[in-house]
């Protein structure tokens, strides 16, 4: 079984690209912003730390005993460390989950969308049909001959997953992103790859999502800018 640990380096690894110092460089989807300046996601079994590139040597020797092994209960003294190099623009904190083994449930309304169909994304998730190579496996749920929910690969690795979900307003509380979203992670699971889904505290529809989804939380990201 993967530890929580490991599934936390999964993740980190799907969300940026590193470079050969196992730094991160860039956001692992197009159009590649720049990552954050640090990463921290803690789980029960410790904390997988990630320093971006652009930083400075003599503030990453500052940073680490200041990090140490406590990640995630010293944000004030971390910040206050970033803030000697320039004011911190962003914090970002929330959930990361993993999904249950879902490939036997039995999906009736989501449809794959492949290279062969892929057309009626266009009109209504233009930028998913323009990055379609980078978001597959991609499903959708189609009312009235027109796309209302979907569920894509935002980000990816040879073994890893996230999971990005939508549903148009119009059609929601239909259990359509429940339906779409189990849909991906079959298809994913399927291909041998773990499916991830994280999202923010304050995003308190995408948490009710990975309620009804029943998905684990195996610990918490924080990404500072």
């Amino acid at each position: 079984m993967v530890t929580n640990l490991e599934l936390m380096e999964h993740h980190v690894n799907v969300l940026f690209k590193h470079d050969t110092e196992n730094r991160i460089k860039v956001v692992n989807e197009p159009p590649y912003d720049d990552a954050p300046r640090i990463f921290i996601g803690v789980t029960n079994l410790g904390s997988v730390v990630r320093y971006s590139n652009a930083l400075d040597a003599s503030l990453v020797e500052k940073l680490k005993p200041v990090i140490g092994t406590n990640s995630g209960t010293n944000l004030g003294e971390i910040i206050n460390v970033l803030s000697m190099d320039r004011q911190l623009n962003n914090l970002w904190i929330g959930p990361a989950y993993v999904f249950p083994d879902v490939r036997d449930k039995v999906h009736t309304k989501a449809i794959q969308v492949t290279h062969e169909n892929k057309e009626l994304l266009k009109p209504y998730f233009p930028y998913t049909f323009e990055d379609f190579e980078y978001k597959q496996p991609c499903f959708v749920i189609v009312e009235n001959n027109i796309p209302v929910s979907i569920c894509c690969s935002a980000r990816k690795t040879t073994k890893a997953d996230e999971a990005s979900v939508f549903t148009h307003e119009d059609y929601r509380g239909r259990a359509f992103g429940i339906d779409v979203t189990n849909a991906w992670a079959a298809e994913v699971q399927k291909q041998g790859r773990i499916a991830l889904y994280s999202t923010s505290w304050d995003n308190f529809a995408s948490q009710s999502i990975a309620r009804k989804l029943k998905l684990r939380q195996y610990g918490t990201d924080i990404h500072m800018s």
